[in-house]
């Protein structure tokens, strides 16, 4: 909730309410303070095309930052247009440069509505940048929209399940044990049920999951894994958000990442763009970074191609 000296009180997600917003205004609240950062900012995402115009009139500065960005660039992440739209009507400039080079303008062209802004000159992707938006086009789409909330993901690259199986030294399940965890996995023994994996090979490599649990993430099943190429590893935690982690040549790179979320301000220009082609689907993120080409989620959801059991050993120790 906003302090009451700022005119914001009791706004919270929805600013798409344009009356409420100039009667604030007009009442003295502060355009380019709120408790919550700047209302721009905060109206760029979760408000209305309208509650953005008014606000950007209002405003000392359309391009000010507040993390590094401008509004501008938080609409076009978001996936706003309309709003990216009205904030350009208002002045705030496309070609400013942000995370990792990018300017929201050029961002915008490997998204789903390149003809946002008219293109500056030189301001067009390269050949590897549109390839990669092609790509995440054909995985987002070939993986739709499903809940994976609960799921550990290993993707592998490089290696088929036969491969993953062999190094991880795993054995073959029993299909009436698999039949009856997958009844009910919440109410198996979860040091009997962590134990069994999924193993499907893709184009490109393999992928290693568990609908149930984050046993393919931990550290030692992906320095396994990764022997001599690359794994990402990562837990989507019902109570936390989703978990990554890279490995390669057996060792763990990078831990505690947010496959699926927004950029950081070191990222590169690379990891910068596919934070925005792949926001809210770490699914597909995690594919993509290791080169995985799946024709659709049955490596994820299941039926996998062989359902194993892992040794007992220390997983968290490598």
């Amino acid at each position: 909730m906003a302090a009451e000296g700022d005119g914001w009180a009791g706004m919270g997600w929805d600013w798409t309410d344009a009356d409420d917003i100039r009667r604030r205004l007009a009442a003295g609240a502060d355009p380019d303070r709120w408790s919550g950062g700047r209302p721009l900012h905060r109206a760029a995402v979760f408000g209305s095309p309208e509650a953005v115009a008014e606000l950007a009139r209002r405003v000392a500065d359309v391009d000010a930052l507040e993390n590094g960005v401008t509004a501008l660039w938080e609409a076009v992440m978001s996936r706003r247009p309309e709003n990216a739209r009205a904030l350009a009507a208002a002045g705030a400039d496309p070609w400013r440069l942000s995370l990792g080079g990018w300017s929201p303008g050029r961002l915008s062209l490997a998204g789903p509505t390149p003809e946002l802004f008219p293109v500056r000159e030189g301001a067009t992707l390269t050949d590897t940048e549109r390839a990669a938006a092609q790509e995440a086009h054909r995985l987002t789409t070939a993986l739709g929209e499903f809940d994976y909330d609960g799921t550990g993901l290993a993707c592998v690259a490089g290696i088929d399940a036969a491969e993953a199986v062999r190094r991880l030294l795993a054995t073959p399940v029993d299909d009436e044990l698999i039949d009856e965890l997958l009844e009910d996995p919440y109410g198996y023994d979860m040091d009997e049920s962590l134990q069994i994996i999924g193993v499907t090979s893709v184009p490109g490599g393999c992928v290693v999951t568990q609908p149930w649990g984050y046993a393919p993430q931990m550290p030692g099943v992906l320095a396994r894994l990764s022997a001599g190429t690359l794994c990402y590893g990562f837990y989507a935690n019902p109570k936390s958000g989703n978990q990554g982690s890279i490995a390669r040549h057996g060792t763990i790179e990078g831990s505690d990442l947010h496959p699926g979320g927004e950029p950081d301000e070191n990222d590169t220009p690379a990891e910068v763009l596919a934070s925005y082609l792949y926001q809210h689907n770490a699914v597909a993120y995690a594919c993509a970074f290791t080169g995985l080409r799946p024709a659709g989620r049955r490596a994820v959801t299941g039926p996998p191609d062989v359902w194993v059991e892992l040794p007992r050993r220390d997983y968290w120790s490598h």
